[in-house]
């Protein structure tokens, strides 16, 4: 299968899990059973492993029974363990004021590769590994690495600004480490974690900020200003409006629905204006 190499490891940390039972036949196990056994995952690595590992099973059932060893998926449609109410959510979009102490906080070697997943909603691992070359005259034109989906971006001003006083370096990423090589993602987190762990202390910005974070903040910014869903999926490289619909969950729309009503408003008095009453 051609999948990214985060997915891979992903399925493989289920495989993983599940050796315990790598010997039942799969016509053995029924729906009951895979409750149990994404129940006891998510007890033992939280809710999103449970589901995940759910996932992997349907997988595996569906490639069973292409090939006769099942006759039935007993995955298939089963609902994923729903998250609490009031529990906090993974990602969850910076506010305005904390993009701006984080930019403003932040080295100017971390801000550059900060500021283009904030102001593109590019993944992480697609902002830090971006090729030079694909920023050019102000623009982005880029493929995400997960999808394969065309992302164009023209940079917002704030980005130029960014990027332009950016520290000069040689690496053949736009983005690079304090050494002016490109970076890795994990030298990365280590060197985000510590900005954030400095801000949280001081108070400056709320718990749980993520880099993921940024990309539901970009949904929701063009939710709020009258995006539709298509054209937030296109903006994050997502192939269906599925994934942009959860993206942009929880946008602000007072605005947009101010200006939907006034000109709905404005287009009921003129047709009332037209109608002619009998005599």
């Amino acid at each position: 299968m051609n999948l990214q190499a985060r997915t891979r490891a992903d399925y493989q940390r289920c495989l993983d899990y599940l050796k315990p039972i790598q010997d039942i036949p799969l016509a053995r196990l029924d729906r009951a059973l895979v409750v149990r056994i994404r129940d006891k995952a998510a007890v033992a690595h939280r809710r999103r492993f449970g589901n995940y590992v759910k996932t992997v099973l349907s997988i595996l059932f569906a490639w069973g029974a292409e090939r006769g060893y099942t006759d039935r998926n007993p995955a298939e449609k089963l609902r994923n363990i729903r998250r609490q109410k009031g529990a906090p959510e993974a990602n969850r979009p910076w506010s305005d004021e904390e993009r701006h102490v984080v930019l403003d906080a932040a080295p100017a070697h971390i801000q550059s590769a900060i500021a283009l997943m904030m102001f593109t909603g590019l993944a992480p691992k697609d902002a830090l590994r971006l090729p030079r070359p694909f920023y050019k005259e102000g623009e982005i034109a880029t493929r995400r690495s997960k999808t394969g989906e065309p992302v164009f971006w023209p940079a917002p001003a704030a980005l130029v600004d960014v990027l332009s006083t950016s520290p000069c370096h040689d690496a053949v990423t736009l983005c690079a480490n304090s050494f002016g090589r490109p970076w890795t993602e994990s030298g990365f987190r280590a060197s985000w974690r510590k900005v954030r762990s400095r801000l949280e202390k001081e108070g400056r910005i709320g718990p749980s900020l993520t880099l993921y974070g940024l990309r539901h903040t970009v949904a929701v910014i063009l939710r709020e200003s009258g995006a539709d869903e298509r054209t937030i999926a296109d903006a994050l490289g997502q192939k269906t409006i599925e994934m942009a619909r959860h993206y942009a969950k929880g946008a602000d729309l007072k605005r947009k629905m101010r200006g939907v009503v006034a000109d709905f408003d404005v287009e009921v008095n003129r047709r009332r204006t037209k109608i002619v009453k009998p005599t």
